[in-house]
């Protein structure tokens, strides 16, 4: 299980301010754009997932918060997806935009509960390393 960790200063989910802006604004629109036209949720949705994704692996390369080693990736590959969907080139059925969501939403939650439950928030840095 993981230890208690320091804060670490260059970790944006420690200022309120930077993760609303980088991570609740973005699910808000989501969230909004759920049940809008296809045009305003697949720009709703691929511009937010690709906030989200840039931010945590930005995050992730700063401060090494180990859960943004696992969403920056996820979050960028929906971004991708939700793209591909309202451009109707990714074939994932009628229920792609659920699909889509429901992944997200899943790792997520399995990366910042267990994840940093199981292994501690930061992944040691580099040169710690021998």
């Amino acid at each position: 299980m993981g230890t208690r960790e320091t804060i670490r200063p260059r970790d944006w989910l420690n200022s309120p301010w930077v993760m609303i802006a980088l991570w609740v604004v973005p699910w808000i629109v989501i969230a909004a754009t759920s049940h809008s036209p296809q045009l305003l949720q697949t720009i709703g949705w691929t511009a937010s997932f690709a906030v989200m994704g840039a931010a945590c692996v930005i995050n992730a390369r700063q401060c090494r918060r180990r859960h943004c080693f696992v969403t920056g990736p996820a979050y960028l590959l929906a971004a991708l997806a939700s793209l591909l969907l309202g451009l109707r080139i990714l074939p994932i059925g009628r229920y792609g935009w659920g699909w889509i969501v429901g992944v997200a939403i899943g790792v997520t939650l399995l990366a910042c509960c267990c994840l940093e439950a199981w292994f501690g928030k930061y992944a040691a840095s580099r040169s710690s390393n021998p």
